[in-house]
């Protein structure tokens, strides 16, 4: 592979010579280019809303798109490097909007409220213009100015692959082996229920205490990625959960005759699941939370630095006049503040984005200081690894605490502070993602200008795929399941009412046979929780909970477990929200997890990988950790072959979990969609819309005892981590 060295210092940036010159010219800008980027932004932006939904992080879509572009076009002929480059541009903007919006917006579903694909397209759009406008007048002060220093690694590694791509030496067929190898696995696991998904087993002897894991192949892939280390810390924060937390509640509780919570039911009579849902739940919310907090202070000097830095930059760049070479071309730098302009101003007008005037003006203010944070912390660190979620808390500190010194503390200001935080996230994730790019385009001689058009295009696509898979998975896993509370009467508050702690749209929905009035409790009224709820329009007694799909509470229906997204950073936004503007939460659950956060950073451990380890379900850390341990025997053999561990990172291994994690969580959004267009026939035969495939299908008869064995399962998934041991292993 071909090696890109940067110079050894800033002055020494004017002579850095691209690999194309500015001299030539070749195709870049092309229709193909664009639409091919486009269609795999698309696809890993749904790749990564279903990733980010489970695990609460997402992997850099741009070394893997890079591959596809090469081999594509390869297969039709030839293509240019800087058409490639197109692509990876186009496409990237897809995973980088996926997080930012999966990070928030999924808070508003578990403060009882809907999410439409209308309003998650606008914040996606919105927040990720905002971001590519920002980053216009950064460009030379960022990449061009400072390329002895930033490094932007996962640019430049790109660079790398789309060089060795233009000279012939890129294996792109492993991509697409791993990617149909996934999802044909997920499919048969998932889809066709030929062995069982979350093999696992419950300890008679150890009161409340399980183990099991959730053999997914994206899961796998991921775990390799990140690393032994990583990997370890997140089995470790489920352990802790699975292994002490929820034993220790079980041994403490079990003697109670009175439940905590009005709403609970006693601890004897629940399920390990059940008492994570309600306990361990808040626990690790707080410790997740608190994590982030420690993690953003201690490196506010580096950020207070950057911000310094990044301005000053900028002043001296803004209002140079020279001849500009074709490599040095932006887009006008008056777009920017016209442009950043008109999205405050369209948020303001349109009513389901719950954003005014002031919430405009922060948007602007904080979304200007992240984009210029998050672009140099990924020169730093990449991509992967920019602490978005870290950022969009503060965010939300800070306009969660405007909004109550101001008195705006009605639960409906929950989702205009949560909609703020979100477009401010998907800026400061895309800003990341776009200065990266146009690190690769300055390593490899592309047009600054096209980049930026290539990446807004991918922008708007992605961000309309991204409000229809979040709502399409929040749909297909949304459960309707009895709840009574005999006696307690909802009555929903007119609008703009005081007291909006129950509110009705007068919507109406259909269920077995009846229809029902919809509901909202948007904080604890009488022992219910907050949520959507199916009432009886004649005692206005709620009979029915309605459970997204996203974040919902219930994970067991007779006894049988369904499948539920966790969603785990937007439940923090959510708690960080609902703890600052409602001050209704259970604080000594909280603060458990915030004191155990302090306890683990005192042994000089990481702790946020730790604590979101505790907020997981065990069944996904467990499946990281085989992922992480297969990375520890390569990276072992490595060393005993004294091949240096770069080897690994750069290897097949790395570029097989991506095949696998695209595979896999592709085939979980197909999975959905199937599902979602059969509803009906689920609900007449009287099947959960995510098993009818199954049902209808019927193979698991034909395989036995096999489909609900654990040993099965892990035997599958034992040779599925073989595979990628084998080859990583080239």
């Amino acid at each position: 592979m071909a090696t890109i060295a940067p110079p050894k210092s800033t002055s020494e940036a004017p002579q850095f010579q691209p690999y194309i010159p500015p001299s030539q010219s070749p195709a870049e800008l092309t229709l193909r280019a664009v639409l091919l980027g486009a269609v795999l932004g698309i696809v890993f932006a749904a790749s990564s809303v279903y990733l980010a939904l489970k695990i609460g992080l997402t992997v850099s879509a741009s070394i893997p798109i890079a591959v596809l572009a090469v081999a594509f076009f390869r297969t039709l002929g030839k293509s240019t490097i800087l058409e490639n480059n197109i692509v990876q541009t186009t496409g990237s903007a897809g995973e980088s909007i996926a997080a930012g919006v999966v990070f928030t917006l999924p808070a508003i579903l578990l403060m009882g409220y809907d999410l439409t694909v209308s309003k998650v397209a606008v914040i996606a759009l919105v927040g990720g213009l905002l971001g590519i406008l920002l980053m216009i007048p950064l460009r030379r002060a960022l990449i061009v100015k400072e390329h002895g220093r930033l490094t932007y690694p996962e640019g430049t590694a790109c660079a790398e692959v789309l060089v060795a791509g233009d000279k012939g030496g890129l294996q792109a067929r492993l991509l697409f082996q791993a990617f149909g190898l996934a999802f044909v696995y997920k499919f048969l696991m998932a889809g066709l229920r030929l062995w069982k998904e979350v093999p696992g087993r419950i300890s008679n002897f150890y009161q409340g205490a399980s183990i099991s894991a959730e053999v997914s192949p994206e899961l796998l892939g991921v775990g390799y990625i990140i690393g032994p280390r990583i990997a370890g810390y997140l089995f470790a924060g489920g352990s802790l959960a699975y292994l002490v937390l929820i034993p220790a509640i079980k041994l403490f509780g079990s003697g109670l005759t009175q439940p905590i919570f009005a709403e609970t039911k006693l601890i004897r009579d629940m399920s390990p699941n059940e008492v994570r849902a309600e306990f361990v739940f808040y626990i690790g919310a707080g410790a997740v939370a608190s994590a982030g907090i420690i993690a953003l202070l201690r490196s506010l000097p580096t950020i207070v630095g950057a911000f310094r830095a990044g301005f000053q930059d900028l002043r001296g760049t803004v209002g140079a006049v020279a001849a500009r070479a074709r490599t040095d071309i932006d887009l006008p730098i008056w777009l920017t503040p016209l442009g950043a302009l008109a999205l405050a101003l369209i948020l303001t007008i349109i009513p389901q984005v719950a954003v005014n005037l002031l919430g405009a003006i922060l948007i602007i203010i904080f979304g200007f200081f992240f984009v210029v944070v998050s672009s140099r912390i990924t020169g730093v660190i990449g991509v992967s690894a920019n602490p978005i979620s870290g950022m969009t808390i503060a965010a939300l500190i800070g306009t969660a605490s405007i909004f109550l010194l101001i008195g705006w503390t009605g639960v409906d200001h929950r989702v205009g502070a949560i909609s703020i935080a979100a477009v401010i996230a998907v800026s400061a994730a895309l800003a990341g993602t776009t200065s990266q790019d146009l690190k690769t385009g300055f390593l490899v001689g592309a047009t600054p200008r096209r980049q930026q058009i290539a990446i807004m295009v991918g922008a708007i696509t992605s961000a309309l795929a991204i409000g229809w898979t979040l709502t399409l998975l929040n749909t297909t896993y949304t459960n309707i399941v009895p709840e009574r509370h005999p006696g307690v009467a909802l009555q929903a508050a007119p609008e703009g009412a005081a007291d909006r702690s129950v509110t009705s749209m007068g919507e109406r929905m259909q269920h077995e046979g009846r229809e029902w009035e919809v509901v909202r409790v948007n904080i604890p009224t009488e022992g219910i929780v907050p949520g959507k709820y199916l009432i009886d329009p004649e005692s206005n007694e709620v009979a029915y909970l309605v459970d997204p799909g996203i974040g919902g509470r219930v994970r067991e229906i007779d006894g049988q477990p369904v499948t539920k997204l966790d969603s785990p950073k937007a439940t923090i936004m959510a708690l960080v929200t609902d703890g600052i503007l409602t001050q209704r939460l259970p604080w000594g659950l909280v603060l458990i997890g915030v004191f155990l956060t302090i306890a683990i950073e005192l042994m000089g451990l990481q702790s946020l990988p730790i604590a979101v380890g505790v907020y997981l379900p065990i069944s996904t850390s467990s499946a990281m950790f085989a992922g992480g341990a297969v990375r520890w025997l390569v990276e072992r053999k490595m060393r005993s072959s004294q091949r240096s561990i770069a080897e690994v990172e750069s290897g097949p291994g790395v570029l097989f979990a991506s095949g696998l994690i695209a595979g896999g969580a592709i085939a979980g959004v197909a999975i959905a969609g199937v599902a979602a267009m059969l509803v009906r026939q689920a609900e007449a035969a009287q099947v959960p819309a995510a098993d009818y495939l199954a049902h209808m299908v019927g193979l698991q008869g034909a395989v036995g005892s096999v489909a609900t064995s654990d040993l099965a399962a892990l035997a599958v998934f034992s040779v599925l981590a073989a595979v990628l041991y084998r080859v990583a292993r080239r």
